[in-house]
């Protein structure tokens, strides 16, 4: 792969390239498996290697969780004694302290979002650098292991006592790296929770999606969240994109004496009803094991597939999980579960990038607009059960207005049900059915909503939304 003129060979990088992403296995083979990967080489084949993986530094590279791989890339080659990047280095730790948002928390690049790149991305680099780099960089090292451990008490919000995690964000097609942290954690000996929770969460993690069809025929694993699902994918997953689940083994980095392997797994400890992750810009609200999450939305600019859907819905749940759109032409193809969509000009508009929001511990309030000429003021106020949902909107048109619930699975489960009623504005109770995989849950859905005529001027809503 890295001999030039080989039939294999990985080829010239350049800007941007997706090939950055393997670089910081690559380099994690270095650090962590040094005998098997870089020791098997002669020397040849490591100049080889060491002139194609530096590439990461003579071309640019996103400004979000991958400036990690570069960082990854010439710790790697320092291990190892040959030439890295001093420069890149420290200007990649620079950018990654800016994004840094407090509590453990991190924006996925200083204008990015904070979802499952935190976990898996940021966090779980700052690690592995810690894990290595604790002669040359003993301040560093500490600072990462210090955000761990506060990230580790707050992240745990995210889990559902069935070992399920929040879908929410994208790249969610890596499944059980939901729960990798907390196995690198263990791994590195860093406990921001007792050890036998975390391997609680890990275990739980692991047996929740071994129950799922995740698995094609040949034993593979598919692109996809709860099944296989093509619809909701992002523009970089490939075939392999599914094995960064991968990184839930790191645990296994521990000798099969260690204490880790007779620790009892425990359960999720006593967690708050409510919680407000003020750094994630999100509100947790749990009962009997079920979480919703109420982030504020999204305030960047559309950068991936299916960007509204995966951030700016009003609410995301373990137990509902949430719906990507086929189509903006018909409510059935636009499958809209937890929003406020308006109907105009024969398509569906939602929201997408914020003007503002504001989330404390006792509602969420934003300012968004679904396309010129309507602007709504939106207020979110959860309970355990349910939500009340309050818009005021300013409307240049006569159009149709539909407020959402979480979509329910077909057939109807028990505890799985899901109501919404109108408190104000005039509107009436309807059902959605949509198109089949729109859900990254349940192949089949159907959604309540209530149906809103909108005038031209000012317009109230109130609308309950209630699940057992």
């Amino acid at each position: 792969g890295t001999t030039p003129n080989a039939p294999g060979y990985w080829g010239k990088c350049h800007d941007y390239d997706q090939r950055f992403v393997e670089m910081a296995s690559l380099s994690a083979g270095i650090l962590f498996a040094r005998e098997y990967f870089w020791d098997f080489m002669n020397e040849e084949q490591q100049d080889n290697f060491v002139q194609w993986i530096s590439q990461i530094n003579r071309y640019e590279c996103c400004s979000c969780n991958w400036q990690f791989f570069r960082v990854l890339v010439n710790i790697a080659l320092q291990s190892v004694n040959m030439p890295f990047d001093e420069v890149a280095l420290r200007e990649s730790l620079e950018f990654i302290d800016r994004c840094y948002t407090g509590n453990g928390w991190y924006k996925d690049g200083e204008n990015g979002q904070s979802d499952y790149y935190v976990p898996f991305g940021m966090q779980f680099y700052g690690i592995l650098y810690a894990m290595k780099m604790q002669e040359i960089d003993p301040q560093g090292c500490r600072k990462f292991i210090k955000r761990a451990e506060a990230f580790g008490k707050e992240f745990v919000y995210w889990f559902d006592e069935d070992g399920s995690a929040l879908p929410y964000g994208r790249s969610q097609t890596y499944r059980f790296a939901q729960s990798a942290f907390y196995s690198l954690c263990i791994a590195a000996g860093i406990e921001p929770l007792p050890l036998g929770v975390m391997k609680g969460i890990l275990v739980r993690n692991l047996e929740f999606w071994m129950k799922q069809p995740v698995f094609d025929r040949a034993g593979l694993l598919t692109i996809g969240y709860a099944y296989p699902n093509l619809t909701m994918a992002e523009s970089y997953n490939a075939p392999g994109s599914a094995y960064w689940c991968m990184k839930s083994f790191f645990c296994l980095l521990l000798s099969e004496n260690d204490s880790f392997w007779k620790t009892q797994a425990m359960p999720l400890p006593e967690l708050e009803q409510t919680k407000l992750l003020q750094n994630a810009d999100m509100l947790m609200v749990r009962h009997e094991g079920h979480v919703v999450a109420y982030p504020g939305g999204r305030l960047t600019d559309r950068a991936h597939t299916h960007t509204e859907e995966k951030y700016a819905k009003f609410a995301y749940s373990t137990k509902y999980g949430f719906s990507v759109m086929h189509s903006q032409l018909s409510l059935t193809e636009a499958a809209p579960d937890s929003v406020l969509g308006f109907e105009l000009a024969g398509h569906i508009f939602v929201r997408g990038k914020a003007e503002e929001y504001h989330v404390s511990d006792k509602e969420i309030e934003s300012i968004w607009s679904p396309l010129k000429g309507i602007m709504v003021h939106t207020r979110i106020i959860p309970s355990s059960h349910g939500q009340l949902r309050v818009h005021d909107i300013e409307s240049v048109y006569d159009c149709q207005a539909f407020d959402v619930g979480f979509a329910v699975v077909i057939p109807e489960r028990k505890g799985y049900g899901c109501d919404v009623a109108c408190l104000s504005g005039g509107g009436s109770v309807e059902t959605i059915n949509p198109e089949p995989n729109t859900n990254l849950l349940f192949t089949k859905t159907k959604i309540p909503m209530v149906f809103y005529q909108i005038h031209k001027g000012s317009n109230h809503l109130e609308t309950v939304v209630s699940w057992q």
